[in-house]
């Protein structure tokens, strides 16, 4: 739609002062309105909307009866005398009076007509109905609490389903009393600490449980607690410190459900997780804290049984409280994303828990399963990073030397000694990375090679540099 200006209306229209030279106000004339109607300003009105009423009828007629002036009447002159448009203005108006009169009889008429053959009537009783009944009902309908209904969506079906997969681990060592008079009296099982697991396999008369190494590591007998109450006790299918997992197995005769992994890729910071576990002991057995993923691929540098190890965690604020090591971490599915194994707790930190990611304990599991033990790569050499060591063992290194490590002891029958390593030997690179301390040289040994590569090492001796060569073998199962 063009909108005018204001001006343009004006313009437009005659001013009855200029023409007659009379100041009182006049009357357009039938065939004025007629002329201005042609107008392009009228034909860019199309798009306006105007109310209907009985006025809207007059223009109608004025415009027919117009229609049919301009047939039989000759044209109009624009200069007219004030006497000869008052006139026909009158006739014009009483035959509009009659027409309206006539229209609205005509409507009266056909509505009436119409009406009953509708459901306007009973629509509208039936609407006015229900608004009495309404509004009476409201007035003494008593507002009440609604049951609690469980939704097989919610995060505590979830929870309540995969607890029973959630089982305490008790670890029990040999340990020997001095008695009185001095001599040893029998050793006993005594219990030297607890934590979690989880049931993630029931095959046949077998069923296999998740757990940290560090919370089997010693034990002389596992003591398996279930949801249930029931007690049992597991055996060891095989543990690897350096990246702190242990798969135990029980008679799946206990076992009544089993956990899910889910893929653990998918994560993201923010992400909802909750963990479950026996934090301080079975007395809070499979308590469930809330939390969120704060972040991911997390690299923290953990000393194992085996060395030194940057492990991959993911980082959550759920509580990991002591006791909680081996539980899991899952998610709002349900679905197994970590398994929960430290935290950092000093004085002013809160929120700094670790987990395990699913997708890197899922090929340890199965290793485990298979064989007992991780087949890595096995150089044969006990190592020290060597900035941690005595001044008198590196005098002979270079000044401007402070990253390697040192060669403390070698193993007869390994690679090393194949390959003509020595003790106070220093290791500055593999196959020409630089390695800077023990945990790096483990993650190039344990990532970036396999069993039977052959592999170059440069190293220091009594201060002059040299290159040994090994073939790698494997690992004693440790």
């Amino acid at each position: 739609m063009e909108f005018k200006n204001e001006n343009e209306f004006e313009q437009n229209q005659p001013n009855s002062q200029e023409e007659t030279g009379n100041t009182k106000n006049e009357e357009f004339s039938l065939n004025n309105y007629s002329d201005d109607s042609k107008t392009e300003e009228h034909v860019n009105s199309v798009d306006a909307t105007f109310p209907v009423g009985a006025n809207d009828s007059e223009v109608v007629q004025e415009r027919m009866e117009s229609a049919d002036s301009e047939e039989t009447a000759p044209p109009t002159v624009r200069e007219q005398t004030r006497s000869n448009s008052q006139s026909e203005t009158k006739k014009w108006k009483g035959k509009g009076f009659v027409s309206t009169i006539a229209a609205g009889v005509i409507g009266s008429v056909l509505t009436l007509a119409v009406l009953p053959h509708t459901d306007y009537l009973k629509n509208y009783y039936q609407n006015t109905d229900n608004q009495v009944a309404s509004n009476t009902s409201a007035s003494v309908k008593a507002v009440t609490a609604k049951p609690t209904m469980a939704s097989t969506n919610s995060i505590a079906d979830t929870v309540e389903k995969i607890s029973k997969a959630i089982v305490g681990v008790v670890n029990y060592q040999q340990q020997q009393n001095n008695n009185f008079w001095g001599s040893s009296d029998p050793s006993q099982s005594v219990q030297a600490g607890s934590g979690s697991g989880v049931i993630f396999q029931k095959n046949n008369d077998i069923a296999y449980i998740v757990t940290n190494n560090h919370v089997v590591e010693g034990a002389s007998k596992l003591e398996i607690s279930l949801f249930d109450g029931q007690k049992t006790t597991a055996e060891v299918v095989g543990t690897d410190a350096l990246t702190d997992l242990a798969v135990l197995k029980i008679d799946a005769k206990y076992v009544t459900a089993t956990a899910d992994f889910g893929d653990s890729s998918t994560l993201r910071p923010g992400d909802q997780v909750y963990a479950i576990g026996n934090p301080l002991g079975l007395d809070l057995s499979r308590t469930v804290t809330q939390g969120i993923v704060s972040a991911t691929e997390r690299s923290i540098s953990v000393t194992t049984s085996a060395g030194n190890w940057d492990t991959n965690v993911i980082q959550t604020d759920a509580a990991i409280n002591p006791g909680n090591s081996g539980g899991a971490l899952i998610n709002p599915q349900g679905q197994v994303i970590g398994i929960n194994s430290l935290k950092i707790s000093e004085s002013g930190v809160e929120g700094l828990g670790f987990a395990i990611p699913s997708n890197d304990l899922i090929p340890i599991v199965n290793q485990l399963i298979k064989s007992g033990k991780i087949d890595r790569p096995y150089l044969g050499v006990g190592l020290a990073d060597l900035d941690q060591v005595p001044q008198m063992y590196s005098q002979n290194m270079p000044e401007n030397m402070k990253k390697g490590v040192l060669v403390m002891n070698i193993d007869p029958n390994s690679a090393a000694a194949q390959a003509g390593f020595q003790p106070k030997d220093v290791i500055v690179s593999m196959n020409g990375t630089e390695i800077a301390n023990s945990a790096e040289l483990r993650k190039f040994l344990y990532t970036k090679v396999k069993t039977g590569d052959t592999i170059k090492f440069e190293v220091y001796r009594d201060g002059k540099q040299m290159t040994l060569t090994a073939k790698l073998g494997n690992n004693k199962g440790a």
